[in-house]
């Protein structure tokens, strides 16, 4: 089991508030952080990592306590089997792929690097540098040298963000790959509701350093009282009156699709809102989250 229990003070666009978060799962699990910038996500990863010290906390992994600030206890990041990927990909300019994987390799066994590039699709490449792949190719690249650590927790911080849809699908396949290849138990931050669904075994809402909801996908996004005939996840992008009815325009994966909002709706909702669309009675019906 894992366990994270960890308070600090921190300061976003609202101002000042804490982080206050206690969480447990299993291992080989797949854990999402979903929630606003500035919520405190990369923070709690940070703390996990060994890269920051939370003010007071308790973590736990696989019985082995990593920081426990009763007992002061406080394990350095190098001795916390930790693998990092983050959206940037931080890939040494001047090493090639396979260097790039030997470095990051604690007991440096060759035939696991070749075994990890040809699984990642990176054999062709070995030799090359990082500047010379694409966008995708170097995320690939970052997630097998967290992977060759042999890390007990693999952290993921928004790495899909910065590509196209095209190659965000792919990688999430890639990870979903892995994660059960590799047996590993592996802690996403994201802000992506469809890669949230298509990944996570559960997820854990930040709100200002608090978890506001957490359970499985389907638990924290959707509302029982649809009869889920159908439901997506969006965001309003426009909000029309058109004579004596207001029109939503919201998008439904690559598609955009306009929904009849009631008087209710149009006291609660506006452009930016993230809601569920789903029907109950056969109605549309739109549910802020």
């Amino acid at each position: 089991m894992i366990r994270l229990s960890a308070t600090k003070k921190l300061s976003g666009t609202e101002g000042p508030f804490e982080l206050s978060v206690d969480l447990s799962f299993p291992p080989e699990s797949l854990v999402t952080l979903y929630g606003k910038s500035g919520s405190g996500k990369t923070t709690l990863l940070r703390i996990l990592a060994g890269l920051e010290k939370p003010e007071s906390g308790y973590i736990e992994v696989h019985g082995k306590v990593w920081f426990d600030s009763t007992a002061k206890v406080n394990l350095p990041p190098q001795k916390r089997k930790v693998g990092l990927v983050f959206q940037d990909y931080a890939l040494f300019p001047t090493m090639t792929i396979r260097e790039n994987l030997q470095f990051a390799q604690e007991k440096k066994e060759p035939q696991k690097i070749n075994v990890l590039l040809e699984l990642t699709g990176l054999d062709e490449l070995r030799e090359r540098y990082p500047s010379s792949l694409s966008g995708g190719q170097q995320q690939r690249v970052a997630l097998a040298r967290a992977i060759i650590r042999e890390p007990e927790i693999l952290l993921l911080d928004e790495p899909l963000s910065a590509l196209d849809q095209h190659t965000r699908n792919m990688l999430q396949d890639e990870i979903l790959k892995f994660h059960k290849r590799f047996g590993l138990t592996t802690i996403l931050v994201s802000h992506d509701k469809q890669e949230v669904f298509k990944l996570s075994d559960t997820v854990a809402v930040i709100d200002r350093g608090k978890i506001s909801r957490h359970g499985t996908p389907l638990e924290v996004f959707l509302n029982r009282n649809t009869s889920n005939k159908f439901s997506f996840v969006s965001t309003i992008l426009s909000i029309r009156k058109v004579d004596c009815i207001f029109l939503a325009v919201m998008g439904a994966g690559n598609e955009i699709v306009e929904v009849v909002l009631s008087k209710s709706d149009i006291e609660t909702l506006k452009v930016g809102d993230e809601v569920l669309v789903a029907s109950k009675a056969f109605n549309p019906i739109v549910i802020k989250l």
